[in-house]
């Protein structure tokens, strides 16, 4: 089942998914999927899995940045990552790609990268990472402030798998993540842990 964080263990959830319960009082993010790409006692940063932007693909983005792009260049929806720096791009990938300056290995086999350089490289049929997503702005916490979200059953916890931060249908990636912890969409209270 999910699992909550233990202060007294110091357990942090980089490269965890964070499920938004039902009820989540901030709308932006109803029936989220966040993947955790960085997460220690200072702060946590995280990326909407499950969120795309509106008819805008990833090609249509590299075209609008001016980057040659061959005609394979995958036509996958960008994702809004969340909610602070919009205009800003973050690229989760497989670690089949890596810049030596600025990829952040995330989990085992995910790195994240914020540079032009993996925007080249997913226009390349060559270069490309195994399997990529692109998200504008993020989600982010400071000191505390997400444990604290935890103890008050505003997320579940998930382990994440390529499907649920690569996969097609957004759609249904909320509702895949809480099957995966055993839990049916359908039973979960809209107050729950609220007393």
């Amino acid at each position: 089942m999910a699992s909550l964080i233990d202060d007294d263990e110091g357990e942090f959830l980089t490269g965890r998914l964070l499920v938004a319960m039902p009820g989540i009082e901030d709308p932006r993010f109803e029936r989220t999927v966040l993947y955790l790409c960085g997460h220690d006692e200072e702060q946590a940063m995280g990326l909407a899995v499950n969120r795309p932007v509106e008819g805008l693909t990833v090609h249509a983005l590299l075209e609008r940045l001016g980057i040659a792009s061959d005609i394979q260049a995958p036509r996958d929806l960008v994702l809004l990552g969340g909610p602070i720096e919009r205009e800003r791009g973050f690229v989760l990938h497989t670690d089949d790609f890596h810049s030596p300056d600025s990829t952040l290995p995330v989990a085992e086999g995910v790195g994240l990268t914020a540079t032009r350089d993996v925007l080249d490289a997913m226009a390349s049929p060559m270069r490309r990472p195994r399997k990529a997503m692109l998200a504008l702005g993020y989600a982010g916490w400071g000191p505390g402030q997400l444990e604290q979200e935890l103890r008050d059953n505003v997320w579940l916890i998930c382990d994440a798998d390529e499907g649920l931060l690569f996969g097609e249908d957004h759609e249904q990636k909320w509702t895949r993540a809480l099957a995966k912890l055993g839990i049916s969409a359908d039973h979960l209270s809209a107050t729950a842990g609220r007393a």
